[in-house]
């Protein structure tokens, strides 16, 4: 994994939950969708889940706070101290550990009914064999006909559009207004981007531009699906968020 997206989630810890108009409510909001994926997917009642890219906790609480049991890992340390720190103020129980997630096999202890993966972190990945390695770490550590749920963004309609930017959201907090917005630069070849994240906040003194930036491949689903099926895994299905009722893509697959 490249240094600048470690860098950049390091760096962004402080602010990663501005980008949603209210992030605590998004927790128990993704908590309650993907509980009803994972009920609706899973062969039997899953207890365990491993979030092997957690960033500040937004899908580790919000399942926690459903019941399960929770293992959460991130391969930035800031962002899983800070996840620990909110699970307890959500006043539910986890366990938080620092790990790539191409060394969960020997970084992380146990076995787990379910393994996810969401908000666009594979993607992180530039090449087929991180890839590979990824999805076989994510499979070693589930256990037997486990499951496995992935979001990434739709890159099979980004790849066909290239968009250079997202539109400027707008959100009113008691502190000031704040507004959140992506630049994109593309590679030449249309295989990635450099997302520049801008979060401006307004404060007494007047506009405080916060900028962070890291790189993106563009993973298309057929590709992921072949990825999946290499590192052993079965009944590989996506689910579109207007079937899910999630923000992004969503594919589950089995552990044979």
């Amino acid at each position: 994994m490249e240094d600048d997206v470690l860098q950049f989630y390091e760096e962004m810890v402080g602010d990663y939950h501005l980008i949603f108009a209210d992030w605590k409510q998004g927790v128990l909001w993704q908590g309650e969708v993907l509980d009803r994926l994972i009920r609706a997917q899973a062969e039997e009642p899953a207890v365990s889940v491993l979030d092997c890219s957690c960033g500040i906790g937004t899908q580790a609480i919000g399942l926690a706070a459903r019941g399960y049991r929770v293992h959460a890992t991130d391969i930035s340390a800031a962002s899983v101290e800070r996840a620990r720190r909110e699970a307890a103020s959500f006043g539910v129980s986890a366990t938080f550990g620092v790990s790539d997630f191409r060394e969960l096999t020997a970084r992380v202890e146990g076995m787990f009914d379910v393994v996810i993966s969401c908000d666009n972190a594979l993607p992180h990945l530039s090449s087929d064999d991180d890839l590979l390695a990824a999805a076989r770490n994510m499979k070693e550590k589930l256990r037997p006909h486990g499951l496995l749920l992935a979001s990434i963004r739709d890159y099979d309609q980004v790849a066909s559009e290239r968009p250079r930017s997202t539109l400027p959201r707008v959100f009113d907090d008691p502190e000031g207004r704040r507004i959140v917005f992506q630049v994109w630069n593309w590679s030449a070849d249309g295989k990635s981007y450099r997302l520049h994240q801008f979060i401006i906040t307004e404060e007494r003194q007047g506009w405080r531009t916060a900028h962070y930036t890291t790189c993106y491949s563009i993973l298309l689903r057929d590709d992921l699906s072949r990825i999946l099926t290499e590192a052993g895994f079965s009944e590989i299905r996506w689910h579109r968020p207007e079937e899910s009722g999630y923000y992004q893509p969503i594919v589950t697959a089995r552990k044979v």
